[in-house]
């Protein structure tokens, strides 16, 4: 873009009748089965470029939260979790890295930035959105192949490699990579999520492939807490009642499962030490995930094709923001890889059991294949593993649909 722009308008008259909006450079791209408000952090008004209230509510006025009708009308989210999502992107402060990026989960009907998180869809999107926004050096940019662009996720303090395809000098933007959850084609980019396990990178923070929460209501409730590309609480989907291919139309109807889903969402959180009370929960929304899991079986996605037991290793279904997901998020499809590749944990157990290095799920969408680099240490003084995953491996695609300006009123 050029410096006139670039540059942030604001009306020099602060009369009611005649103030005008900030106007501030944006390009709203779909990652995976994501869509997104990306902004160059330079291009941000200067008390938004560091973190605190005044960036969180030009960002959701930006996105159109809080809307008690649930809908973001006056703004450029669509009422979903899936389309409420905004990210930073910068020039790495990171060794050996090209930019950093920052995900904000934009929640909908209450004034929260959900900030504990990445999402891996849109994560698929922040290599062309670099590009194109100027941020890798036009030298590494070959007239036809792929650029590696390396980023530091800044949520999570993590590497993450995006793969995109370059024809011409340019990002590749036509393609035939047909993405399920996604209508048309696309070209396809690999993600690499290195070493995506928090701390130290061992991915069952309880140290236990299974553990068991007792819910108040609910009783005993065997579960799979792990994190891997994101926090995620797996269970059994039968002990819900569910048959594990129920889509959007049967789980988000269900308020009383929903609320269920929830408590059991606080209840893991606290017990992965994510949370110190359990009213926290409410607070923290973006993480961890909730998603039930079942053995293979055939059922019909929400486009209306069918998914026959034999094109999958298990099925799962996922939750985001309190309800269930219209596909897969990304970073839950790394947690889904991982667990499935660990034997003796619920992911595993639906999948078949057995050793593993990738897994075909079924989501309400489609099907997703996604590879995971798994190994299994011994530690003096323990008698079980303590697992660690190196790499997870997924294809997405990317599209930038719109480049201009957001207009939104000055926080």
């Amino acid at each position: 873009m050029s410096d006139i722009n670039s540059k942030i308008s604001i009306a020099s008259d602060n009369t009611v009748g005649s103030a005008r909006q900030i106007k501030i450079p944006a390009t709203y791209l779909r990652g995976g089965t994501s869509n997104g408000v990306f902004f160059k952090l330079s291009d941000l008004p200067i008390d938004a470029q560091s973190s605190g209230e005044y960036r969180d509510r030009l960002l959701l006025r930006v996105i159109g939260s809080p809307d008690a009708y649930g809908k973001q009308i006056d703004g450029m989210g669509s009422g979903s979790s899936s389309t409420s999502k905004v990210a930073l992107i910068s020039k790495s402060q990171q060794a050996d890295h090209d930019v950093d990026y920052l995900f904000g989960q934009v929640a909908i009907e209450q004034p929260q930035i959900d900030w504990s998180g990445n999402c891996g869809n849109l994560s698929a999107a922040v290599g062309p959105f670099a590009i194109e926004a100027g941020l890798i050096d036009p030298a590494r940019i070959p007239e036809q192949g792929v650029v590696a662009v390396k980023v530091w996720q800044t949520n999570i303090k993590k590497t993450l490699i995006i793969h995109v395809p370059i024809v011409h000098g340019q990002v590749q933007e036509i393609g035939d990579f047909q993405l399920d959850g996604v209508a048309f084609p696309a070209p396809e980019i690999q993600v690499e999520f290195i070493d995506p396990a928090e701390g130290q990178g061992a991915i069952f923070p309880t140290g236990n492939l299974r553990d068991c929460l007792s819910i108040p209501g609910l009783g005993d409730v065997e579960v799979t807490l792990i994190n891997a590309g994101i926090a995620t609480i797996f269970l059994d989907a039968h002990r819900l009642g569910y048959q594990g291919d129920e889509g959007q139309e049967v789980v988000n109807a269900d308020l009383e499962m929903l609320a269920k889903l929830e408590m059991i969402r606080a209840y893991g959180a606290l017990k992965m030490g994510l949370i110190e009370h359990l009213e926290q929960a409410k607070a923290r929304q973006h993480t961890p995930k909730i998603a039930f899991v079942a053995p293979s079986k055939a059922y019909l996605t929400a486009s209306g094709k069918q998914v026959e037991s034999t094109e999958v290793d298990l099925l799962v279904r996922a939750l985001s923001m309190r309800k269930l997901h219209h596909a897969m998020m990304g970073t839950a499809a790394v947690a889904i890889a991982a667990a499935a590749c660990v034997p003796g944990t619920l992911v595993n157990q639906a999948a078949g059991g057995g050793q593993r290095s990738q897994v075909t799920f079924g989501h309400p969408s489609g099907t997703l294949t996604v590879g995971a680099t798994i190994e299994g240490m011994i530690i003096e003084g323990q008698t079980q593993p303590v697992w660690q995953i190196t790499k997870a491996v997924m294809s997405r695609s990317a599209r930038i649909l719109m480049q201009g300006w957001v207009r939104v009123p000055a926080p």
